[in-house]
Parts: C-alpha cells; structure tokens; sequence
C-alpha cells in the first residue's frame, strides 16, 4: 500500500482534489473567497502536473542545483507532502473563507509560487522565460492578488491578518521544502548557500 501511495502520489492527488471540486460545485451558493479558493484548488492540479509531468522537470532542476541524482521513486513521493499542503490550502480556506487570516496563508503561497517561479528563470539559466509550473504559478499569483484586493476594498482584515497570515505560511512552506530535501538526502540549511553559489555563476 505505501508503495502504491508513493508511486501514485499525485494521481491521488488528483482525484482527491477534483473531488472537493466537484462537491463545491454542487453547493448552492459561495462567497467571493470560496470562488477564488475552488479556482486555486485546480490550478493547484495543473500546477504539479505542469510542473512535474507536462512539461515537467521542475524537481529535475532542483537536483542539479544540489548537484544530487534523484531517483523516480522519490520524484514520485515527494508529491506526497506537496499533495497534503495544496489540500490543506483548498479545503481550510474554503470552510474558513470568512476568516481573512485564513484568506492570507493561502493568498501569500500564490505570491510565492509567483515569484519562486520566476526568480527560477534566472536561476537556473533558462533559455525562455520560462520554468516547469510558472504558467500555472502566475495565474495563482493573480488569483492571490484578487484575495488581497477584496479584503483591502472591503475593510475585512486587519493589520494581523496581513501580517500573521504570511508569517504561518511562510512556516508551512519552510516545512514543505525541509521535509522535500530531506527526502532527497539533503540538509535543508545548506539550501541557501546553494542558491546564493548557483545565483552568483556568470
């Protein structure tokens, strides 16, 4: 069964997404932010195909980075964690969507996407302005901005929300990338250094 969970990670992904999909759509009636959380719950899907399979090749990238050849079983499996996030990031902020604390951790990881995405380009030297994902991660940065922008025309949040509501995602993305580079064989604290190396090459 574990075997199967790793192999299959982001196909049960999938359907596990799809299915909260799918039951959104037969409610009667949602909020603004619901609407905006069910189309950030399925560009979350077509972010990690994009950005593992169609094209592919973000993790590819990644591993040439920490100069580690990653073998398919562990691609696999290290969508496992992604997998449990992006649900978390889709489900708690649907049923939560009046709580705009709640609306910024999952506004702020569409802001990151973004920008991790595109910051990738000249990181890994890409040849297009392009990487594996970044399609996808900047329509969840425009979805990001249309969370923030209700809350700030609508009075709804305070000057907690904005700025706790980044600080817990930040800690749940810091997670994320610690458990991925664990699962891969690599201290999570010798991250930095290696992107400050890679961004320094000419």
């Amino acid at each position: 069964m574990a075997t199967f969970i790793k192999h299959y990670a982001l196909e049960i992904y999938t359907v596990l997404a799809m299915s909260f999909i799918v039951c959104t759509a037969m409610m009667d009636e949602l909020s603004f932010v619901q609407k905006l959380v069910v189309i950030d719950a399925f560009l979350f899907i077509l972010h990690e195909w994009e950005e593992g399979h169609y094209p592919g090749g973000f993790i590819n990238l990644i591993s040439g980075l920490i100069g580690i050849e990653v073998d398919e079983e562990t691609k696999r499996a290290s969508r496992i964690p992604a997998g449990i996030l992006l649900l978390l990031l889709s489900i708690v902020p649907f049923i939560y969507h009046d709580v705009p604390l709640v609306t910024m951790v999952v506004a702020t990881f569409g802001i990151i996407e973004g920008v991790v995405h595109t910051l990738g380009i000249r990181l890994f030297r890409m040849k297009h302005f392009y990487t594996p994902g970044a399609v996808t991660a900047w329509l969840e940065l425009v979805i990001s901005i249309l969370m923030i922008s209700y809350l700030v025309t609508n009075n709804l949040g305070q000057w907690y929300d904005y700025v706790f509501g980044p600080i817990i995602m930040f800690i749940c993305f810091a997670t994320l990338q610690k458990t991925m580079t664990l699962m891969v064989g690599i201290n999570y604290s010798d991250m930095p250094k290696m992107v400050k190396r890679q961004w320094n090459k000419k």
